[in-house]
């Protein structure tokens, strides 16, 4: 049989985090979950450690357990919220709580594995930016700012990790086809437009496991960043078309 391999996913309850669980562990990982919420049970157990990333005192105290849980094969920063609507009207807090669990959390996460050698060499690591790196996110700026710092932190830390024997991957999804994103869609929007998570996870993770640094799930998301970099400021305005013009009432 082949040897089972170790994997780290944040927010791998739900969404995103938990295709790659299903993934990685149909592709011979055991799997373990920080997450706030238990992951539903499924026909391969994951080891769970509970923890709210909004919380700093919750997330320190969580790290002995994580560490001591590894050393790791594959790592997935998924962990991810978003704060929609006009920016005066989204509570301070809301703010505060992207920024910590998007971007804090997972920086965090990685100065200490790297820092007690909880990471194989040969390892992966993928840290989930998002496809609005690529231009303007109207309705949304605390979350387009938390996923460009992350996407900045991985590019940055890339030397180092490659003297420890660790490849970084940043994937920057376009919307996908979760209840997290159903929450938080203009008002219309169409659901069915977004991307399968099976198949975006399957993709993310077949390019970090080749080593690639970059990672755009779907060729429309890849055109869509092509163009983003190309015209950034006719895009920012039809992304305000389609999103915040839409927003729904009372956002």
């Amino acid at each position: 049989m082949p040897v089972r391999k170790r994997a780290l996913v944040t927010g791998g309850s739900a969404g995103l985090g938990a295709a790659a669980v299903s993934w990685l562990q149909a592709n011979d990982h055991d799997v373990v979950v920080l997450d706030r919420d238990r992951p539903v049970p499924g026909k391969v157990p994951v080891d769970y450690i509970g923890c709210d990333l909004a919380s700093r005192t919750e997330l320190d105290n969580a790290m002995p357990e994580l560490i001591a849980a590894g050393p790791y094969d594959v790592v997935f920063l998924n962990a991810g919220v978003n704060a929609t609507g006009r920016f005066e009207r989204i509570d301070t807090q809301a703010h505060v709580n992207v920024i910590r669990i998007n971007a804090e959390a997972p920086m965090v996460i990685t100065a200490r594995l790297f820092e007690a050698g909880s990471i194989k060499r040969g390892a992966a690591m993928v840290f989930v930016s998002s496809l609005s790196h690529f231009t303007g996110y109207p309705g949304a700026a605390s979350y387009a700012a938390s996923k460009d710092a992350l996407a900045i932190y991985a590019k940055s830390m890339r030397k180092y990790a490659k003297t420890a024997g660790v490849t970084l991957t940043v994937t920057f999804p376009g919307p996908l086809n979760t209840e997290h994103a159903e929450q938080h869609a203009p008002e219309g929007a169409d659901a069915s437009k977004r991307m399968n998570v099976d198949e975006a996870a399957k993709l993310i993770l077949a390019d970090a496991l080749a080593g690639r640094k970059t990672s755009i799930p779907g060729s429309g998301n890849r055109l869509f960043a092509v163009i983003g970099r190309i015209a950034p400021k006719p895009v920012t305005a039809l992304m305000r078309k389609l999103i915040y013009d839409r927003l729904k009432p009372g956002m």
